[in-house]
């Protein structure tokens, strides 16, 4: 497997038709310059030693030049081997509420970001399993499949918004369903962690987490705000001009339903805990995730990244040597072996 280590420097070939271009139009000047002093054939007679061909060979040789040490500042990385390696761990997907009402601020900063936050804590805690990711809101969607690249569920993580989700509503039985579908036909020990203010719009949630339990997912939830509720921000781009109100002028209050997360995480067998400004109850959901028997996961992973840039630095070294060395004039053995003027 080929990879590059730096790819951003390959915008540096954009610079080769610029050369191109300049040198051409360089050319072209000397050679309306030589005919102003007249026929132009008559003026390359008067320079036996000048020579119209090695310049551009030059050129040619220096461009090549160039595209190699672009291609080594890239540093191409060569996968040596493909390794198996046998892990132990269980599945995961963790389903988070992207719906507006995560941006109430009862959760410092809000909810949505200390959701985030708790999900960076999980996956620092997911050794050995494999994690994938659903957003929801009025609808849901698999934002990460399940794997064993952790670096890529933070990262998927972190460019987590509410915008993700154009409808708005917060159907949690559907994130749940999609979740469970999403394992596919592993035999793995399955869990589901579900993090959410628990304010259901849209479908049955608690029917869909018994659902999830009849093909052996366990499903946990984590309850994101407070009982006594916040108002929901409203932002133009990044300033806040006020808060969500409804049909009647009125603020709406956005609420944490504990109730029916107990009653989402008691059907799935799995159990709820919610998070606050002091993140109690996680290291409860570690441990009892942790429980669960664990079977063994194949990974196959490229590892060992060798740098091949050296190659591609030693071709453009010597290129530029060869280039050194070729004069633009021709030498006294030209005359001698009557070498043409245009080589």
């Amino acid at each position: 497997m080929i990879r590059l280590a730096h790819p951003y420097f390959l915008y540096g070939l954009v610079l080769v038709p610029v050369f191109i271009i300049l040198f051409v139009l360089v050319f072209r000047w000397k050679k309306k310059a030589l005919r102003r002093f007249g026929e132009f054939t008559v003026v390359q007679r008067l320079m036996p030693d000048s020579s119209t061909g090695r310049p551009v060979l030059k050129f040619i040789i220096l461009t090549v030049a160039f595209v190699f040490i672009i291609l080594a500042l890239a540093d191409p990385q060569v996968g040596s081997k493909l390794v198996k390696m046998q892990r132990k761990g269980i599945d995961v997907i963790i389903a988070l509420d992207v719906s507006n009402s995560m941006l109430a601020e009862d959760i410092k900063p809000d909810r949505l970001e200390k959701a985030k936050l708790a999900m960076s804590k999980l996956v620092d805690e997911m050794k050995n399993d494999r994690i994938g990711i659903v957003v929801f809101a009025g609808k849901s969607y698999v934002q990460l499949p399940i794997t064993t690249d952790y670096q890529a569920a933070k990262l998927y993580i972190s460019t987590i918004n509410t915008n993700l989700v154009p409808t708005q509503g917060t159907a949690i039985g559907s994130a749940i369903s999609l979740a469970a579908n999403s394992f596919g036909e592993s035999d793995h020990s399955k869990a589901i962690i579900l993090i959410t203010d628990g304010e259901n719009h849209e479908d049955d949630a608690v029917k869909a987490s018994q659902d999830a339990a009849t093909k052996g997912i366990r499903v946990y939830a984590i309850g994101m705000g407070s009982p006594e509720g916040s108002p929901i921000p409203v932002y133009n781009g990044s300033v806040q001009v006020g808060y969500k109100k409804d049909r009647q002028g009125n603020t709406i209050i956005t609420r944490l339903d504990e109730k029916l997360l107990e009653q989402i995480a008691s059907a799935g067998n799995g159990i709820y805990v919610r998070e606050d400004n002091a993140s109690v109850g996680l290291k409860k959901i570690f441990s009892n995730i942790n429980s669960l028997e664990e079977k063994e996961i194949e990974s196959r992973i490229f590892s060992d990244y060798e740098d091949r840039f050296q190659y591609f630095l030693g071709i453009a070294i010597v290129l530029i040597i060869i280039e050194r060395i070729i004069i633009e004039r021709k030498g006294r053995w030209a005359g001698i072996f009557k070498f043409s003027g245009r080589t």
